[in-house]
């Protein structure tokens, strides 16, 4: 149970948040087995965290080789925001993405949205592959700048790599820090304006955020 802070507060609990929501996405995971393998047929696999480095979460074998089947990269968000949309950078380079890597945004609040346990809702799901593909497209060629849209890819990148691998992708010129906010590509905006229209005790979630930003301090 959290209570007793400022409302405008809440959000400064992402931080410790977001490696709970990785520990309880993994658990729930592996006790979930008969949904994702009702055949069976993975049955030396499980889910397992792996930090500070990409991807997350791995779906490995318990065998010496370690075959991995598909990783996830979970980004929290906390649905009451200032900012209406997902604040998270996803800024790894498509190469060191394989082809079932998944990005995975978890929106979370409180269970009495200032004050509670914390909840989450509907995940935003999508190919880790071409999201980077299409974040580095909208930065090349759609968004509209007099800056420099370059983009320096790293070489020799590939699925799962180690802690020292150089795998993000760096623009050339960005002087807003705003390369890799998926949510400012387009890519997210069908899922972002359904959850800002999740009703939370009766009232949508973007008009508890317009209350919250009039008393900001």
């Amino acid at each position: 149970m959290i209570e007793g802070l400022v409302a405008t507060d809440v959000q400064t609990l992402s931080t410790v948040l977001g490696a709970t929501i990785e520990e309880q996405v993994v658990s729930t995971l592996n006790q979930m087995r008969p949904v994702w393998d009702p055949h069976e047929q993975y049955q030396r696999f499980f889910f397992q965290r792996q930090a500070q480095v990409f991807p997350d979460v791995l779906l490995k074998s318990d065998t010496n080789g370690q075959e991995i089947i598909l990783g996830i990269e979970l980004k929290g968000w906390y649905l009451l925001a200032k900012e209406r949309v997902p604040n998270f950078r996803f800024t790894t380079t498509a190469d060191a993405c394989a082809e079932a890597d998944l990005i995975v945004a978890v929106p979370w609040m409180l269970s009495n949205v200032l004050s509670g346990t914390p909840i989450t809702h509907k995940p935003f799901v999508a190919q880790a592959k071409y999201a980077a593909e299409y974040r580095n497209y909208w930065w090349a060629e759609v968004r509209s700048t007099k800056s420099d849209t370059g983009i320096t890819i790293p070489t020799g990148a590939n699925p799962y790599p180690s802690k020292s691998s150089q795998v993000a992708d760096r623009p050339v010129s960005d002087g807003g820090s705003n390369f890799g906010r998926l949510a400012r590509t387009g890519l997210m905006d069908e899922y972002i304006q359904e959850m800002l229209n999740l009703r939370l005790s009766g009232i949508p979630a973007g008009e508890w955020i317009t209350f919250l930003r009039r008393f900001e301090q």
